[in-house]
C-alpha cells in the first residue's frame, strides 16, 4: 500500500521528529511505499493567496474559491500545490502528524490543507440537488482512502477526558476528523494521541513506539470512526440536519456518530 505522512514540527530532533522517522521505517519494513511531506523542511508556504495560481485573478479581485477552482481546472496551480495533490491521489492512506498547539494543528499544516484542498479537488464536487448536496462527508475525491492522526500534547490524558479542563480530545479533534478528513471522503481512523510529552524518558519512548507500531500494523484493518455519511439518508436535505430518529436526544459532535 501507499502511505503519505504529512508532518508538521519545526525541530527534527524533537519527539515528533523521532516518531515520524519511526513511523516511516515501520511502514516501509512492512512492505508499504511511503512518502513524507515534511512541511517545515519543505519551507511550505502556509498562506492561501493569489500567488497560488500562475495567472492573475480571473475577476476584479482575488476570490479564494473561484480562483482556486479556475487554477485547478485549467492546470494553473502553483507547482507545490499540484505536487501535494498528486501525493494524495497516489496514497491509499494518509497520516497527519503534529503537536497539538492551541487546541489545533500548527498553522503550517492548516495552510497545507487550505492550499492543497482546492475547489474541484477536495470540495465543490458532485451533484447538488434535492437528493444530494455534493460528494462530501463520506464521499468525494478521496473516498476509499484511510486517514489517521498522530498527535502529541503536553497535557495529561485526564486534562482531555470527558470532564477535563481542556475538553474531551475527541471534541477537540472533531473539526479535523470530520471536517478536514471525512469531508473529502476519507475513512477516518481513531487517532493515536501521546500525552505528557514533557515526561518522555527512554522507557516510555520505547513503549510508545511499540504501541504506535501496533497501530500502524493495523492501518488497513482497524474500524474507522462511524460518522454518518451525508447522502446516506441520515440527514435531511437541503437543511443537512439529522433526522429526528437519528441519535435522538443528542446534539453537538456526538450526534454525528453512527
Amino acid at each position: 500500500m501507499n502511505v503519505l505522512l504529512v508532518y508538521a514540527h519545526p525541530e527534527p530532533r524533537s519527539l515528533n521528529g523521532a516518531l515520524k522517522d519511526f513511523a516511516a521505517a515501520r511502514l516501509e519494513a512492512s512492505g508499504h511505499a511511503v512518502q513524507v511531506s515534511d512541511l517545515y523542511a519543505m519551507n511550505w508556504k502556509a498562506s492561501l493567496d493569489a500567488s497560488d495560481s500562475v495567472v492573475p485573478p480571473i475577476g476584479k479581485r482575488f476570490d479564494p474559491s473561484l480562483d482556486s477552482k479556475h487554477a485547478f481546472e485549467n492546470g494553473l496551480q502553483s507547482e507545490d500545490i499540484a505536487r501535494e495533490q498528486q501525493k494524495l491521489l497516489w496514497a491509499d492512506a494518509v497520516i497527519l502528524q503534529f503537536p497539538l498547539w492551541w487546541f489545533s494543528m500548527p498553522a503550517i499544516l492548516k495552510g497545507w490543507v487550505e492550499r492543497v484542498y482546492a475547489y474541484g479537488f477536495a470540495y465543490g464536487v458532485g451533484e447538488h440537488s434535492d437528493a444530494r448536496w455534493g460528494d462530501r462527508y463520506g464521499e468525494g475525491t478521496l473516498a476509499g482512502k484511510r486517514a489517521m492522526l498522530i498527535v502529541t500534547t503536553g497535557g495529561w490524558e485526564s486534562h482531555y477526558g470527558p470532564r477535563g479542563i481542556n475538553g474531551p480530545i475527541d471534541d477537540i479533534l472533531f473539526p479535523i476528523h470530520h471536517g478536514i478528513l471525512y469531508y473529502p471522503g476519507f475513512d477516518v481512523l481513531p487517532p493515536f494521541v501521546i500525552y505528557q510529552t514533557g515526561k518522555m524518558d527512554q522507557a516510555r519512548y520505547t513503549a510508545t513506539c511499540e504501541t504506535l507500531g501496533q497501530r500502524l500494523d493495523t492501518l488497513w484493518t482497524v474500524p474507522p470512526i462511524p460518522f454518518h455519511p451525508q447522502n446516506g439518508g441520515a440527514y435531511e436535505i437541503p437543511a443537512l440536519t439529522l433526522r429526528d430518529d437519528i441519535a435522538p436526544g443528542k446534539a453537538g459532535f456526538a450526534a454525528h456518530l453512527g
